[in-house]
C-alpha cells in the first residue's frame, strides 16, 4: 500500500509539473502573437534611384484661364461649367477655386554682375510685390542665386522684409555663373512645406540662361508639376529684340483643329489643339517637345529653360528694360494669377506611367478658348 500511493503521488506531481510547463509554453505564444512585428529601419534609396519618379499624384491642381473671343477673362464661372480629362479620361472636379486662395511666393534673384543696372529696380519689388501678387492673405520667401543659392529671407506677409531682402544683393565678387534651375528646385522644396490649400508660385527675375546648376531641368520641371507649382518669369535680356523686330503677318490657320496631330486618348477639339500647341496665336507647338524633355532629350532645356518651365506648368513669361517696365510686369503677372482658376482632382488613372496631357473644356456660351498647364509626368510603382 505504501509503494501504490508513493507511486501515485509521483505520477500527480509530474502530471501538475507537465500541465504547468504547458499553460506557460501557450500563455508565452499568446504573448508573442501579441507583441506587434519589429520594424526594419527604412532603406536609403541608392545613389541610382530617384524618389521623385516614384510618387503617384494624390491631388492635382491646374490653373485655368478662360477667354472670351476679345481675348478678355471669363469670369464668373461655376464648378459645374468646368470638364477636366487626364490622359483622355474624364476625372470628377473637387474643387474650383476663383483665385482666392492664399498665394505661397517664392522670388528667385540672380545675383551676379549681369544684374548689376538691373538691381535700383528690383530694390523696389517688396512694395510691388505685395498689392499686386500677394494681398493680405498672400506670403513670399526670396532666393538669390549665382553659383550658389541662398536664402534672403524665409516666407512672410511683410513687403518692406521682402524690400529689404532684395536689398542685401551684392553682385560683386561672386562668379557669373547664374545656377537658376538649383534655385527653381529649392524654391519648390521650400513650397512643398506650404499649405496645401494655397497656390504654390515661383518667381525668376534674371536671364534666362542657366550656367552651372547641378539639378537637371527635366528633374526640377517634374517635382514642379508633382508639387503644383507654377513658374512665372520676369525676363531681364533679349527685350530689345521684341521690341524692335517688326510683326509677323497675320496669316489664317489654314489646318483645321481635328486634323491636329494630338497625344494618344487626347480627342482634337479648338479647346485642346490651342493648349497642346499654345495659347493666344502662339503657334509654337510645345507639346512634342515637352514629351521629348520627359523622354530625357538634355539639349533641349540648354536654349531656354525659362520658356520649358513656364509653359510646362502652365506659367508665364514676361519682359521689361528698366523701371516702370518692372512694374508693369509685375502688375500683369498679378493680374493673370488674380483671373485664374484652380481646378482640383484626385486622378482615377494614377496607376498609368507615363506623360498624362491635361484637357479642360468649359461649358459656356462666352467661353472661347482655355489656357491650363499641358500635364505632367507619373513614373512607375
Amino acid at each position: 500500500m505504501i509503494r501504490l500511493h508513493t507511486v501515485s503521488r509521483i505520477f500527480t506531481v509530474t502530471l501538475l509539473s507537465t500541465v504547468t510547463l504547458l499553460c506557460g509554453l501557450l500563455l508565452a505564444q499568446q504573448q508573442q502573437q501579441q507583441q506587434p512585428p519589429q520594424q526594419q529601419p527604412a532603406q536609403p534609396p541608392s545613389a541610382d534611384q530617384d524618389p521623385k519618379f516614384f510618387v503617384l499624384a494624390n491631388a492635382v491642381q491646374t490653373p485655368v484661364w478662360v477667354y472670351d473671343r476679345k481675348g478678355n477673362y471669363v469670369d464668373g464661372l461655376t464648378q459645374e461649367k468646368f470638364r477636366i480629362f487626364d490622359n483622355g479620361r474624364e476625372q470628377n472636379i473637387t474643387g474650383v477655386d476663383v483665385a482666392f486662395a492664399p498665394i505661397s511666393l517664392v522670388i528667385c534673384v540672380q545675383a551676379n554682375a549681369n544684374v548689376e543696372k538691373m538691381l535700383p529696380a528690383i530694390n523696389k519689388i517688396g512694395n510691388l510685390i505685395q498689392p499686386h501678387i500677394l494681398g493680405e492673405a498672400g506670403e513670399a520667401a526670396v532666393l538669390a542665386y549665382d553659383s550658389r543659392v541662398r536664402t534672403l529671407q524665409e516666407f512672410t506677409h511683410d513687403g518692406d522684409k521682402i524690400t529689404a531682402a532684395v536689398q542685401k544683393i551684392n553682385p560683386y565678387g561672386g562668379s557669373r555663373n547664374q545656377d537658376m534651375i538649383d534655385a527653381v528646385s529649392d524654391a519648390t522644396h521650400m513650397l512643398q512645406s506650404r499649405r496645401r490649400d494655397n497656390r504654390r508660385v515661383i518667381l525668376v527675375i534674371g536671364e534666362r540662361r542657366d550656367l552651372g546648376s547641378e539639378v537637371r531641368g527635366r528633374e526640377a520641371l517634374i517635382e514642379m508639376q508633382l508639387s503644383n507649382v507654377t513658374f512665372y518669369s520676369i525676363n531681364m535680356s533679349q527685350i530689345m529684340e521684341k521690341l524692335t523686330a517688326p510683326a509677323p503677318d497675320p496669316r489664317p490657320d489654314v489646318i483645321p483643329p481635328a486634323a491636329m496631330p494630338m497625344p494618344s486618348n487626347t480627342p482634337a477639339t479648338p479647346t485642346t489643339v490651342m493648349q497642346a500647341y499654345g495659347t493666344q496665336g502662339d503657334s509654337a507647338q510645345f507639346m512634342p517637345l515637352l514629351i521629348e524633355i520627359y523622354r530625357d532629350a538634355k539639349a533641349i532645356f540648354k536654349a531656354n529653360p525659362v520658356d520649358v518651365f513656364a509653359k510646362g506648368t502652365g506659367g508665364e513669361e514676361f519682359s521689361y528694360i528698366r523701371g516702370r517696365g518692372l512694374e508693369q510686369a509685375i502688375e500683369d503677372m498679378g493680374e493673370v494669377l488674380h483671373t485664374q482658376y484652380t481646378i482640383t482632382y484626385t486622378p482615377n488613372n494614377a496607376d498609368e506611367p507615363g506623360f498624362h496631357p491635361i484637357a479642360v473644356d468649359v461649358i459656356d456660351p462666352n467661353a472661347h478658348s482655355v489656357r491650363s498647364r499641358p500635364g505632367y509626368w507619373l513614373g512607375a510603382k
